[in-house]
């Protein structure tokens, strides 16, 4: 099973959304209690204030202790729209001599001349309670007031459900800022990403590093020196293949010229004749691999140049081609033909020529004796078409599509590089054109027609 790739946006996530999480957890937690502590503490107060009202009716005179309530102001404590009222006052001995029978008892402690607020229960039914107890001097007298907690528990639900949904929405809302900032973060990597996808083959120029942020900027400067370094690597090696085949071909021409003459001279022997003859077909297949180590050497990426590109008919280029394909075509009396029509087009007049010659020279090459060729340009749809159609055996499907690799042969029976369609893929790719490939239909032979974008 392959490892997973780290990624740097998963990890910012982790690392941001994880402790976001725990501090809003934790943030939230806080703000509930310092929200509901306060409400818990006016409803304390609210309750001590009542202890207190109560307090003040209580009367303790020669060891005994008494307490009134007028109709109304007992109505007055036990008004409450939300909760049940008790209250309870006790003497000295601890009897209940005003309020509610069944009052819960105090806790035990020391007397406490302030009230102390604490839960208990009272009919079955949970209540908060408010207590005082005053010492006289035969004994400790309290009060107590007690009250439901339906109100405070309301309360309660309120603030726990508006924490709830303030805390959630807010951590939506943190979450949808922090994807929105890691995405924002991450787009000068992907502006990066799509300027490498944008270069075509060979595009090693400088990558623009303004507007890029800091920390992109050792990146791109380290990825431009290793472009650079490439660039002249690959400049290195197409110089060299162009010196090569430059300084190749013409002392091959002149062996080739010697070898004629030799011939010539010698023709009235076999043996000698046979041998110059191979000899110079030797020569010949050099000077044409040197020619085409030449034309790829042009037509590479790295070497295309835009401003090289001027206004051009095809047709007048093909012409330009065409006596030295005849010469080649006679000798295999092949019907060699052209049907040129007005084809405009820009592009690099040395490069089209190399792909003119290597597509007619192969349709020549592969086609047997007694057979034809017709070459045709013409403007359509849009275009500007090269069709090169011959009536060779054709190209079986499995060869196809590796035809135009570099130095694939489809039949070694041929003498052949197999650099020609390599040449002319490249030539076709740098000028926006595209190459298709016909055969196997109701004739024999190929057709290769390349569709050029036609120029204003």
């Amino acid at each position: 099973m392959p490892a997973l790739h780290p990624s740097i946006r998963r990890n910012l996530l982790k690392w941001l959304i994880a402790p976001l999480l725990l501090i809003n957890l934790v943030g939230g937690g806080i703000t509930y209690w310092l929200a509901w502590l306060p409400a818990q503490h006016a409803f304390d107060q609210n309750l001590m204030d009542s202890t207190w009202g109560l307090y003040a009716q209580v009367r303790h005179r020669k060891e005994k202790t008494s307490a009134e309530l007028t109709q109304q102001a007992e109505q007055i404590l036990r008004s409450n729209h939300s909760d049940t009222t008790f209250f309870a006052v006790r003497n000295v001995k601890g009897e209940i001599i005003l309020g509610d029978k069944g009052f819960p008892p105090l806790p035990d402690s020391d007397v406490f001349e302030r009230p102390i607020n604490f839960d208990a229960e009272m009919r079955g039914e949970p209540v908060r309670i408010s207590a005082l107890q005053v010492r006289v001097k035969n004994g400790v007298i309290s009060v107590a007031v007690a009250e439901t907690v339906r109100k405070r528990n309301r309360a309660h639900y309120t603030i726990l459900l508006s924490f709830l949904v303030l805390d959630g929405v807010l951590t939506f809302i943190s979450l949808a800022t922090v994807l929105v900032a890691v995405r924002r973060g991450l787009e000068p990597l992907q502006a990066l990403e799509g300027n490498l996808e944008q270069r075509g083959h060979g595009k090693l120029d400088a990558i623009d590093g303004a507007g890029a942020p800091v920390e992109l900027l050792p990146l791109i400067g380290a990825m431009n020196q290793l472009m650079e370094r490439i660039s002249k690597g690959e400049q290195a090696q197409q110089n060299f293949l162009a010196d090569v085949a430059h300084q190749l071909r013409t002392p091959l021409t002149g062996l080739k010229l010697q070898l004629e003459l030799l011939h010539a001279k010698h023709s009235g022997e076999p043996d000698t004749a046979r041998s110059l003859a191979m000899m110079n077909s030797s020569v010949e297949r050099m000077i044409r691999q040197s020619r085409q180590l030449l034309a790829l050497a042009r037509s590479e990426h790295g070497q295309f140049e835009q401003r090289n590109l001027e206004s051009l008919s095809l047709d007048k280029l093909v012409e330009e081609s065409i006596q030295h394909f005849i010469e080649e075509a006679d000798k295999k009396q092949i019907d060699l033909g052209f049907d040129l029509q007005p084809g405009r087009m820009r592009g690099d007049r040395f490069l089209l020529s190399d792909l003119i010659d290597n597509l007619i020279d192969n349709a020549v090459r592969y086609s047997p004796p007694h057979s034809s060729v017709t070459v045709r340009c013409h403007e359509q749809d849009g275009a500007t078409l090269l069709t090169v159609e011959d009536s060779g055996p054709g190209i079986a499907p499995e060869h196809r599509e590796l035809i135009f690799d570099r130095f694939y042969r489809a039949n070694d029976k041929v003498a052949g590089s197999g650099l020609g369609l390599a040449i002319v893929r490249e030539i076709a790719r740098d000028h926006g054109a595209v190459i298709t490939l016909n055969c196997g239909g109701a004739r024999p032979g190929t057709v290769f027609t390349v569709r050029f974008p036609l120029a204003a």
